[in-house]
């Protein structure tokens, strides 16, 4: 593969030099012009592999430079060279579709790093041998569906992949957000580094600053080692925030900050270090009304929310609820040693229906649960075991919280196996595929002991 060229776009020649110089030791032949009419003219007459642009230009502004490469070269890589802590700049570059951005006076490592994950868009994804078998790629991340809702957002994740601009999923509980990102992740320059994800509302409060920036031993009661913290851990990956929504006012004030100057510093540590981090978010929650209440900043709200990619409900998902299935039932019979599940006509005809207020996950639930329940490895409908509210032709409420649904179904599966059993709870737990000692704990935490 021949030398990667860079188009350099500044008026300052000392910077166009301080870039000539890095990219040239990176063995990038590189190209520069002063203004837009120099910048326009080499990209009629080169291919480039990569573009670096100030965005204060003589004859125009770099966004309209970014815009234009977005629309007539989409497959160029536009990094913006912005003014140091001119956030509102960089956030208005990634939004007109920046690859990402570099602050004056520009940090040389975090430059090459940024020109290296570029490069990586450049280069061909292997092709996997076509002998590889179907269950080496199980664990890989798959967006299933055919419906026009599930195609535009795979769409959309691909051009997602090509920039390094944060992304805010949002959509119902269930709908796939952290497949989502982990397929934004898989498909981009980052995809050979470490994907991280943690659940916001899952870290106590107390512990939040210690386990996002890690902390050095002594620096408080407990603390008998040093700890690496999830920004270090995702440095040169991903770190995806599942439930963004229920960080608490003071960690955002500190999340913000370590995105914007991209640097942390651990608890007790007496300098800052450089993080390269690509942030993906998400929460089920209207993040925006959170904003408007003050129970969310607005300021990390806008850093976090450069691109939004809504999830579509499965009920938006018209056909795909019948491909979903069959992916699952051919799922469980693998991890479960059994031959292959079927499922009758009716049952999948139910399945089709019903409007689905879990979405993804309460189907999965919805399967798992009847091929426990099914006799000669036949799901039917009685298996399925879905209430009879919330079917075609009448309301679906997904507000309702999504555990209370899916506490009545269990309720509902379990009286069932207790009936037929005679209430046998040894033979009921059988039945279910669960252990005795689980029974006991679901029928104490349902009420029904």
């Amino acid at each position: 593969m021949t030398n990667p060229i860079a188009l350099i776009v500044d008026d300052e020649p000392d910077i166009r030099e301080l870039l000539e110089i890095t990219l040239g030791r990176m063995d990038i032949t590189t190209r520069s012009a002063a203004d837009l009419a120099q910048a326009y003219a080499l990209l009629e007459q080169e291919h480039f592999d990569l573009c670096l642009t100030d965005m204060q230009l003589p004859d125009g502004n770099g966004i309209e430079l970014v815009e234009q490469i977005s629309s007539r070269y989409p497959e160029l890589p536009v990094a913006m060279i912005t003014a140091h802590g001119n956030m509102e700049s960089a956030i208005l570059a990634l939004k007109a579709g920046a690859f990402d951005f570099v602050s004056k006076p520009v940090d040389l490592q975090i430059l090459r790093r940024l020109v290296e994950a570029a490069l990586k868009l450049r280069q061909p994804k292997p092709v996997r041998p076509q002998a590889q078998s179907p269950s080496a790629t199980t664990n890989e991340p798959k967006l299933l569906g055919r419906s026009p809702a599930i195609e535009s957002i795979r769409s959309m994740v691909a051009k997602l992949a090509r920039s390094q601009a944060p992304v805010y999923i949002s959509g119902e509980s269930g709908t796939g957000k952290e497949l989502a990102a982990r397929l934004i992740h898989s498909q981009g320059p980052r995809a050979e580094n470490h994907f991280i994800a943690v659940n916001c509302g899952a870290i106590p409060h107390e512990l939040m600053e210690s386990e996002f920036f890690g902390h050095k031993k002594g620096s408080f009661t407990g603390a008998v080692f040093d700890k690496e913290g999830l920004f270090q851990a995702a440095h040169g990956g991903t770190l995806f925030l599942d439930e963004v929504a229920d960080l608490p006012l003071g960690m955002q004030v500190k999340l913000l900050r370590a995105i914007q100057e991209k640097s942390i510093r651990p608890i007790g540590a007496q300098q800052e270090s450089a993080i390269d981090v690509r942030i993906l978010s998400a929460t089920h929650k209207d993040l925006a009304e959170l904003v408007n209440r003050g129970e969310f900043r607005q300021d990390l709200f806008y850093r976090i929310n450069v691109i939004e990619l809504h999830l579509p409900a499965l009920r938006e998902r018209e056909g795909d609820v019948e491909l979903l299935a069959d992916h699952i039932l051919t799922e469980l019979a693998r991890k479960n040693s059994l031959p292959k599940i079927g499922i009758e006509a009716s049952a999948m005809d139910a399945l089709c229906n019903y409007c689905f207020p879990g979405n993804i996950r309460e189907l999965e639930n919805t399967l798992e649960r009847a091929v426990t329940l099914c006799e000669n490895n036949r799901v039917t409908v009685e298996d399925l075991q879905l209430p009879e509210t919330a079917t075609e032709g009448e309301e679906c409420n997904p507000d309702r919280p999504l555990e209370e649904y899916l506490g009545d179904i269990e309720k509902q599966a379990i009286i069932k196996a207790l009936e037929e059993t005679r209430w046998n709870r040894t033979a009921a737990a059988k039945k279910l595929g669960i252990s005795f000692r689980a029974l006991r704990y679901r029928l104490e935490k349902l009420g029904l002991d």
